[in-house]
């Protein structure tokens, strides 16, 4: 049994498949969403360069010899070896396993400021991704007509807090797509975007070299964008933001939150032992105390061999790692043979800054500008899953060198009008119909729905 389908869940899956033979064992995996969100992709998505359904696997087409299980993780008794899982229309099942891996992975981790909650929108889902792009664009759309000038200033102004891969390559993504589609909005284009990227600590990217963070801040800061290190977010107001940095408030309508994540909530009452929040696993994944119970991913917290006395970082790059030597230990159990250690140790780092621009770091050699940009591509192309995806993300790629950007703004994807209604909700035909409540394209009606489905995602493709 394989609790989640993402960077953890579905290497895997697969290696499973690759090691057991046929009809020797049932394996599952349980997800609450049935597809993978490739992460790293995530800000191509939002930018506009990627479509968003290429950049996520399908787990169906990938698991060949593999159940899936659509449903919520809900409980977890190791006593009786069963997994509560909650699926459609509440409907719950105690599904029995003889080996457990726990892949449940992370969601954004936020602090108690004050309308955060409220006001804020986060970066990794790509529900989440695609509303940041129709906000930027519905924010340009509100400009272009608005005759205040302080309002036209806040609509045009976008905060990113967090400075990590998420929150660099957010940015510079957005602001990307934005310098392309401002040159549609003549007004705009005369009162200026504003972005401004705000980090906790002294300096970007502080997972990388200190030389190429210096050389990513310098590009960011070369197309405009406003870096303030050493600065917190004090509070949210729907109009504007409080920075450390000064005791003026800056005018804003979109905070974009990318300052860090945590396990799913559900890790914490799972009954497994944790360290800081993550479940306490020894070098080869296992679950301390328990027998026939696995971790890996964003949610455990496996020792890192490049920094002992540390867990592994939550990247992608290890949760796959970390998946294929808990399907190997799990064969070796099986033949009551010793579990491996977990040895991987990062190769490399890639920030995609877009426009040709990236930062890498591999096996000790830096790299800056195209060749960094090239080998990113290059790189993050080679681990999607499926011959297919490759080739889609190898089209989408090669038609944005080509031809400008699309600034539709698609909020009410998903979330048709009802009958007797026209495309903005308005009553049509005498019918009676639901009144949009705010700027954002979809009905009020399906705002909630729209909310809990960021939500669901959230949970399930960290």
């Amino acid at each position: 049994m394989i609790l989640g389908g993402g960077y953890g869940g579905l290497p895997t899956a697969r290696r499973l498949e690759k090691l057991l033979p046929a009809q020797s064992a049932k394996v599952t995996v349980v997800s609450d969403v049935n597809f993978m969100l490739y992460t790293p992709l995530l800000p191509g998505a939002a930018g506009g360069t990627l479509d968003p359904r290429h950049v996520v696997v399908p787990l169906r087409e990938e698991l060949k010899q593999t159940a899936f299980r659509l449903g919520h993780v809900t409980g977890l008794d190791t006593t009786a070896k069963t997994v509560t899982v909650t699926g459609g229309e509440g409907r719950v099942d105690h599904l029995p396993y003889d080996q457990l891996v726990v892949a449940l992975g992370s969601t954004s981790r936020t602090l108690p400021i004050p309308g955060l909650a409220e006001h804020g929108v986060g970066f990794k889902t790509i529900s989440e991704a695609i509303a940041l792009r129709n906000r930027l664009v519905s924010t340009l759309e509100r400009a272009e007509i608005s005759e205040d000038p302080a309002e036209r200033r806040a609509l045009l102004t976008y905060v990113f807090v967090g400075a990590g891969y998420a929150g660099l390559e957010g940015i510079a993504e957005l602001q990307d797509f934005a310098a392309d589609v401002v040159e549609h909005y003549p007004r705009c284009r005369l009162e200026g975007m504003r972005f401004i990227l705000v980090e906790a600590r002294d300096r970007v990217m502080p997972e990388i070299s200190a030389s190429l963070a210096d050389f990513a801040a310098h590009e960011l800061t070369r197309r405009g964008i406003d870096i303030r290190v050493a600065t917190t977010l004090e509070d949210v107001a729907a109009d504007s933001v409080k920075l450390s940095d000064s005791e003026e408030r800056v005018p804003c309508r979109t905070l974009c939150w990318t300052a860090g994540v945590k396990p799913v909530p559900i890790v914490a009452e799972l009954g497994l032992p944790l360290d800081e929040g993550r479940i306490k696993v020894d070098r080869c994944c296992r679950v301390e105390g328990l027998d026939g119970v696995w971790a890996v991913g964003d949610a455990a917290a496996v020792p890192d061999p490049a920094r002992p006395g540390e867990a592994c970082p939550p990247t992608a790059q290890h949760a796959m790692r970390q998946g294929k030597v808990v399907a190997e230990n799990i064969t070796l159990a099986f033949a009551s043979r010793k579990p491996k250690p977990f040895t991987y140790k990062t190769l490399g780092v890639f920030v995609d800054m877009g426009r040709y621009q990236a930062v890498a770091e591999t096996a000790g050699i830096r790299w800056r500008g195209f060749p960094a940009w090239f080998l990113a591509r290059t790189y993050h192309l080679a681990l999607m899953p499926g011959y297919r995806r490759r080739l889609r993300i190898t089209v989408d790629w090669t038609v944005d060198l080509l031809f400008p950007r699309d600034s539709s703004e698609l909020g009410q994807l998903g979330h048709p009008p009802r009958l007797g209604e026209d495309a903005s909700g308005q009553e049509a035909a005498g019918l009676p119909g639901t009144a949009l409540k705010d700027g954002s394209g979809a009905p009020a009606d399906t705002q909630a729905a729209a909310a809990d489905g960021a939500v669901d995602a959230d949970d399930a493709t960290a």
